[in-house]
């Protein structure tokens, strides 16, 4: 067996004992917390003791911590995230209503970021020390040290309220109207990405410099290929070694960036779920969020490390 397959193999089976050890965290924090389910499955009803203990003893809060951590394992396996406190419905059903809009932010966030780094990466790398590679670097290291709700309510203030240019918050369906979806999309999506942009941004412009200064480069543009062909496919493809690792890092900050930017702009997403569920008490929603951004972020984190793989010669030559 080649070393790319044995290398992808280890990762899938690390995900078991990840996915088990973030699911034992969730369970642990959840279970240690102050809020209590059976309160907030009677909230506002006044429940008389007798019946918070047969809330309790009906959904084995009663039995001792392994016990409801194993039941709890079972119940996910099954495809159970538990009922929401205060909508008695299946908590799965209104990740699977949410999950979709955060995606789209997610991942549109996401490919602005790719864009903006790659674009302003390689610009500055190509004009080292000159007045572009300047520029790029004082706005990267500005966007760097810019909080994404920061410019979320800048961008609110000047482009939505001052112009009017997009709307200050909701969203719209794309099956409803693309134009709609793209406007009401757009600012979370470039306040997200930003300060990601900024990041790679740099990092992509090291990693052209250090390739660009390699031996392959100078012979190759001296034996008479365009530099921009020489750049597009050898120097790029091996400068996208590092910046593939971190992007893969920030994804995480991307979907936990969501629930902020979520709730600025009212956008039902997972992040929006969430708050909501923390300030109703409601915490099978809560646990329900987590587990569930936290496996995504575990599975795209696998996807980067097969991109590292195929676009890392070393790891594929090797046997």
């Amino acid at each position: 067996m080649t070393a790319v397959p044995r290398i992808l193999l280890r990762r899938v089976a690390l995900l078991v004992p990840l996915l088990l050890g973030i699911a034992l965290f969730v369970f642990l924090v959840m279970g240690f917390s102050d809020v209590d389910p059976a309160s907030a499955f009677f909230q506002g009803a006044n429940p008389t003791p007798a019946q918070l203990h047969a809330f309790r003893a009906h959904n084995g809060l009663l039995d001792p911590l392994p016990v409801r951590y194993v039941h709890f394992v079972g119940d996910l396996l099954h495809g159970d995230l538990g009922t929401s406190a205060l909508t008695r419905t299946p908590v799965l059903d209104q990740v699977l209503t949410a999950l979709p809009l955060t995606l789209q932010l997610t991942f549109l966030g996401l490919g602005i970021a790719v864009v903006l780094a790659l674009a302003g990466g390689v610009t500055a790398a190509i004009h080292r020390d000159r007045w572009p590679d300047q520029a790029i670097r004082v706005l990267s290291l500005i966007g760097v040290a810019a909080p994404a709700f920061w410019l979320a309510l800048l961008m609110i203030q000047y482009l939505a309220v001052d112009r009017g240019w997009f709307p200050a918050g909701g969203y719209i369906n794309p099956e409803d109207s693309v134009t709609g979806w793209l406007k009401t999309m757009a600012l979370p999506a470039l306040a997200l990405s930003l300060p990601v942009a900024a990041q790679l941004t740099r990092i992509v412009r090291t990693s052209v410099v250090e390739e660009l200064d390699k031996d392959y480069v100078r012979t190759a543009i001296g034996n008479g290929l365009p530099p921009h062909v020489v750049v597009g496919r050898n120097v790029l493809r091996n400068a996208l070694v590092n910046p593939l690792t971190v992007l893969g890092l920030r994804v995480g900050y991307l979907l936990g960036g969501a629930v902020v930017i979520e709730t600025i702009f009212a956008l039902p997403g997972m992040g929006k779920l969430m708050i909501d569920a923390v300030q109703n008490g409601d915490p099978a929603v809560v646990q329900g969020v987590v587990l569930t951004t936290a496996t995504g972020f575990v599975v795209v984190n696998l996807v980067i490390d097969i991109l590292y793989l195929l676009v890392n010669p070393r790891l594929r030559e090797a046997t």
